[in-house]
């Protein structure tokens, strides 16, 4: 058996749920945390059962509050999104069964477990239980498709919540997440500085995209994980990527390349993102930006 822990979005499902019933092989259980999208996942196809699990403490995510409402209904295997708020609630339900957490799996077969390792570099194979938690990285499996009709179970739930500053949380997520985007503009060491991403930024709210990073700027600079793409971040399948400043070691590569067409940015003419981009252009940030923020501009 296995349960799902239901990722949202705002008011509704998260596509990545449908990837994780694909993940699971079919007839899992879904779990929604404060029954957010227990309509959608119930007509999902491979879903045996939906469990909305309603309570005060739903109202802003916390990971130890959520894991103690929803860790009891959680039987067999458990698989939630490898998002930051998945990730989260992974251990802490992992930690109150007393059972092992694989995080960033890509791929399942039975009980063969594959993820990446040293830095995307290689990956590994493991044996696990079945009761053992998972999270799988998004854009990694298909989405399972509609034509479901699964029983949707109601339960009541309340924890403490220990959340603060709920404000300052809930505009950190406005800016919209690179799994979700279908246009992504990206920078790397090539920016100069951590405040030269507001350029970056510009650009992304004139095309309503996402702003991504690459693993030095997040390791080096402090940008936060939730933006980087690549094999040790997100794995993204936008229509747009434009990479700025970026120059495509295998880890990032990984992480963009199935991207439907790719520009990229950046003064090095032997750069190894110009060998799976669909556009380059030799230029520093300083000069193409401008140049992209007035075309933009003129549309």
């Amino acid at each position: 058996m296995t349960t799902i822990i239901a990722e949202t979005s705002g008011n509704s499902l998260h596509p990545v749920t449908a990837q994780l019933v694909t993940a699971a092989g079919g007839d899992a259980t879904i779990i929604c945390p404060g029954g957010t999208g227990a309509d959608e996942a119930a007509a999902l196809s491979g879903v045996a059962k939906v469990i909305s699990v309603e309570g005060d403490c739903f109202a802003t995510f916390d990971g130890g509050a959520w894991g103690s409402a929803i860790s009891s209904l959680c039987e067999g295997r458990v698989i939630a999104a490898a998002t930051a708020n998945g990730r989260e609630l992974a251990a802490s339900i992992a930690a109150l069964k007393g059972c092992a957490v694989v995080q960033d799996v890509t791929g399942i077969d039975g009980d063969s477990i594959t993820r990446p390792i040293y830095s995307g570099k290689a990956n590994e194979t493991l044996t696990v239980s079945a009761d053992t938690i998972l999270t799988v990285r998004p854009n990694t499996f298909p989405g399972a498709d509609g034509g479901g009709s699964a029983p949707v179970n109601t339960v009541n739930q309340s924890a403490d919540v220990a959340v603060a500053v709920q404000e300052a949380i809930a505009k950190a997520s406005e800016r919209l997440d690179v799994s979700d985007a279908d246009v992504i503009i990206s920078g790397g060491r090539g920016m100069g500085s951590i405040d030269n991403f507001s350029h970056l930024e510009a650009i992304a709210d004139t095309l309503g995209a996402a702003v991504g990073a690459s693993r030095a700027v997040v390791d080096e600079w402090g940008m936060s994980h939730s933006m980087q793409v690549g094999q040790t971040g997100k794995t993204v399948n936008p229509s747009l990527y434009i990479a700025v400043g970026i120059s495509g070691a295998i880890q990032h590569l990984a992480g963009m390349r199935s991207s439907k067409y790719i520009v990229a940015i950046n003064k090095d003419p032997d750069a190894p993102i110009f060998g799976v981009a669909d556009y380059g252009i030799v230029a520093t940030w300083e000069e193409a930006l401008p140049a992209l923020a007035e075309a933009l501009g003129n549309l």
